[in-house]
């Protein structure tokens, strides 16, 4: 039995050239240039700022839509009902006691007529109580009071009296030496009148809603000391009051 001889490689057949041996694939072949490009998909943190850009501007346009069309009913409420402020003055005052102990103790008396006016035709003001204050030209309180709620009817004018006092008030000892030297001086004790209290204004037949105001009055003047027999008079020809609105924002009143 003779042996068989494997040759290494395979003879050719009819003579052709033996075929290339066979090599790993091109990339070429492994990633066809039909397939499509990759595309990076956009954030989804962009999508939700462009989404909240969107709402800031709808609330802006909101807002000022809202100023716009309050102030166009502004205008309108302004044209109808020429809204004005109540006015005040002071008519009268008179000091029936005014004494300074020598432990700095004030007892006071004081009758006041104020007269409000309403010089509205369209508009009634319903006031709260007013607390009423009578205060030194530098600013030291000299008697506290009241006057009760009221009606301002429309084009009415009101007289508002009252009686002040203090009554074993205790003061500063540079408070009693600047009062003193007032009363005896020749100008005479210059006084102040301050009146705080909350309005509402009925309008259309609806009442808006409470309002604070204080009224300010400056110019009064005490020439002379009250006596047993009679109450001194003071001079309010001089005097003017001033009306300011107060709103309450949080804690502060501006």
């Amino acid at each position: 039995m003779t042996d068989r001889v494997y040759p290494s490689a395979k003879p050719a057949t009819n003579g052709a050239a033996a075929p290339n041996p066979a090599f790993p694939a091109t990339k070429a072949q492994l990633y066809s240039n039909a397939r499509p490009a990759y595309r990076p998909q956009p954030h989804l943190h962009r999508r939700s700022r462009s989404r909240c850009c969107s709402c800031c501007l709808w609330i802006i346009f909101l807002l000022i839509l809202q100023i716009f069309i309050g102030a166009i009913c502004g205008a309108v409420f302004y044209l109808i009902y020429k809204p004005q402020r109540p006015t005040f003055s002071v008519t009268s005052l008179k000091l029936s006691t005014f004494n300074i102990t020598s432990s700095n103790q004030l007892t006071s008396r004081f009758d006041i007529n104020v007269t409000g006016r309403n010089p509205n035709k369209k508009l009634v003001f319903f006031y709260n109580p007013i607390a009423i204050s009578i205060l030194s030209k530098d600013d030291i309180d000299v008697g506290d009071g009241s006057i009760p709620a009221f009606t301002h009817g429309k084009k009415n004018t009101t007289l508002l009296k009252a009686r002040i006092t203090s009554s074993g008030k205790p003061l500063e000892s540079s408070d009693v030496t600047t009062l003193k030297a007032e009363m005896k001086s020749k100008a005479g004790l210059g006084l102040k009148v301050r009146l705080d209290t909350k309005v509402r204004v009925k309008v259309f037949g609806v009442k808006t809603p409470k309002i604070g105001i204080r009224v300010h009055c400056e110019g009064i003047k005490v020439t002379s000391l009250p006596t047993a027999k009679a109450a001194a008079k003071a001079s309010t020809s001089n005097a003017k009051c001033k009306v300011d609105v107060r709103v309450k924002i949080w804690k502060w009143t501006v």
